[in-house]
């Protein structure tokens, strides 16, 4: 049984949501609220643990910025992900680099929603359409301008490929490949886009056309 929470400031999003969960053998809306302060002070009193997917609304009305909100749920140990109408690049890239696992548009249909949720749960990737679109349409989306050996690292590093097996596969010392990855995490920093774990250089790479989903690896 997947747990699920629910937070949108609009009701009738979260009735539906709740409809729609409720036809299902698989997941259990535990929370439905308008804030994560609220999610977050209702599973402190209650002492449970924490939902397995958050379905968050892009922006809340309390003045809550995405990027406080995603971090602090998955800080507290769920996956998230982003219910909107995706019309924000930035705060849909935000999003992202704050580790959101995905989004799905409010003009999909509802089943479409409750597959997403089975998909994360599973800890699998979204076919993010949407993400791509945002980023894509978002001129502020600072390129990391990679050198071409850090863009070569950078692609097999992401699609799991160790470190020693990239070094022998482009004919150069460990060293220098370690420290090409070394650059290419301080160049995403620089940009807004920090990359501190490799499924985060995944994502980035993701972002920047270097792998395509499904390519990461153990």
């Amino acid at each position: 049984m997947t747990r699920v929470a629910l937070i949108d400031d609009h009701e009738s999003v979260r009735l539906g949501l709740e409809a729609a969960c409720a036809r299902t053998t698989t997941k259990q809306i535990v929370f439905s609220g308008s804030t994560v302060a609220e999610y977050l002070n209702w599973r402190a009193f209650a002492a449970v643990p924490p939902a397995d997917v958050v379905v968050l609304d892009l922006t809340l009305g309390d003045g809550t910025t995405v990027t406080e909100n995603v971090s602090r749920l998955v800080r507290d140990g769920s996956s998230v992900i982003i219910h909107s109408v995706a019309d924000r690049p930035a705060a849909v890239r935000e999003a992202l680099v704050a580790g959101a696992a995905g989004v799905v548009s409010k003009s999909s249909r509802i089943d479409d929603v409750i597959e997403a949720i089975a998909t994360v749960a599973r800890g699998d990737s979204l076919d993010n359409v949407e993400w791509a679109n945002a980023i894509e349409g978002d001129r502020a989306f600072a390129s990391a301008q990679l050198s071409a050996r850090e863009r070569d690292v950078l692609r097999l590093y992401a699609a799991g490929l160790p470190l020693k097996v990239v070094a022998d596969r482009l004919g150069i010392a460990y060293s220098t490949a370690k420290e090409n990855i070394t650059r290419v995490r301080v160049k995403y920093v620089e940009v807004g886009r920090p990359a501190p774990t490799k499924v985060d250089l995944l994502r980035r790479a993701m972002e920047d056309g270097l792998v395509t989903e499904g390519s990461g690896g153990d």
